[in-house]
Formats: C-alpha cells, structure tokens, sequence
C-alpha cells in the first residue's frame, strides 16, 4: 500500500468512527478551537495498531511521507495518530528525527495533546537516545509559538523523570518561568512536578529561589507530587 492509499484508507476510517456528540465534547474540552474527527480512544487505538502494523516495514521515506499527510489534514485524532505510529519507533529517533518533529512543531501543531505527544514522546525519544540534543531546546524558550515554548519543558520530562540532567532542566524552566502564558506555565510546572521525586531538595530549593517569577498555577502544579511539608513551604506566600 502506498502512503496516499494508506492516508486516503485513514480518512476513510475516521469518517466511519466519527461520532458528532463526541466531536463536541473534545471541542469544550480544549480551550481554543480544534478540528475533529469525534472518533473515541478505544476506537483510535485499534486504528493506531493498524496502520503501525501497515508501515512497520516501509522505507523512511514513505514513514515520513505518510505522517506530513496525516499532520495536512489539520485532524486532532491525525495528529494524535502520529504520535502514537512514531512513538513506537523511538528507539530509531536521532537528530535527523529531532529536526522533522521541530519542523512538526513550528508547521502542524497548534493544540496542548499534539505538542504533549510530539515532546513527550518523540523529542525525548530523541534526546534519551543522543543527550546533547537537550542544548537545543534552549532557543525555543525565546519562540513566538507558544506551543514551541511548551515544548521546550515537555521535551525533558522523560529526563525529569529518570533524575537526568537536572541543572538543565533547571536552566530551562528558570528562562520559562516569568511566561505568562497559561500553557507554557502549565507545561513548566509538570516538568518540575516530574523532577521532584528523583531531587526533591534541589527542586524545592530551586522553586523558593526563584518563586516571585513563578506564577501561583505554575507552583501548584510543581507542588503536586511534594511531601505536605514541601507543599506548605512553597505555596504559604501564594
């Protein structure tokens, strides 16, 4: 099968799968506009393991070709898809990766769920596999796109949460920390709930020298994982 048959056999299921009281709830659920399907989890799930067992064996090229597809349709569940095909070849994921998913950043993504699968998946895939590309997450803290700003502190919660690189990590979120936007707070303050259990002290630490550049929704969400000591030491001034 070719990625336009393919592509155009997708389109058709999701048509199929599509359930329109669905579609309306995902719509009220994201707080700005997306495009969808409707089709639900359990429905998507059966289609992802479809489509992986599809293109398993395909060249790169044909990969590659099959998920620009997937991102042009502007789909919540396409894009979703993507992430979910590309996660399972994460062991594969190197620079050259880590350029396509930027450019998947900065072209198709314009929704939390796809900058959370494309960071928290693939790009950390990427960089669990070559460490030195966390550097370049540095500049995307500075974006205009906010969803490029987020990425840059989703992209290291798998480092977070193995307890690796933690004075990065530091480094990124202290340059994301007086963003005022609410994704990018959000973003921020999972990533350092996620690096709490593994340096708890250096966390915490960290968060009280630099808490009048946080936000309150940022340090609650840091907060979610600490010891009810911690807890009540961060938030008392907030």
């Amino acid at each position: 099968m070719t990625p336009d048959a393919l592509l155009a056999h997708i389109d058709e299921s999701m048509l199929a799968l599509a359930d329109a009281g669905f579609a309306q709830g995902q719509r009220r659920f994201f707080q700005h506009e997306v495009d969808t399907y409707g089709v639900r989890t359990q429905h998507l799930t059966m289609l992802v393991r479809e489509v992986y067992a599809a293109v398993k064996t395909w060249p790169l090229a044909h990969r590659n070709a099959l998920m620009k597809g997937l991102w042009e349709t502007g789909k919540l569940e396409s894009g979703v898809l993507v992430c979910h095909v590309y996660r399972r070849f994460a062991r594969q994921c190197t620079a050259c990766e880590f350029k396509l998913f930027e450019r998947w950043i900065d072209r198709y993504v314009h929704n939390w769920a796809h900058t959370d699968g494309v960071s928290s998946w693939l790009l950390a895939a990427c960089i669990e596999n070559e460490p030195d590309l966390r550097f370049a997450l540095k500049p995307w803290t500075a974006s205009k796109n906010r969803w490029k700003r987020r990425a840059s502190a989703v992209s290291l919660l798998q480092e977070a949460k193995a307890g690796r690189h933690t004075d990065y990590i530091f480094e990124i979120t202290a340059l994301l920390l007086p963003d005022r936007d609410d994704m990018v707070e959000k973003g921020v303050g999972w990533l350092l709930k996620e690096t709490y259990p593994q340096r708890p002290v250096e966390t915490l630490d960290f968060l009280l020298r630099h808490e009048t550049a946080a936000t309150r929704l940022t340090l609650r969400y840091a907060a979610e994982k600490m010891t009810p000591e911690h807890r009540k030491s961060l938030l008392a001034s907030h």
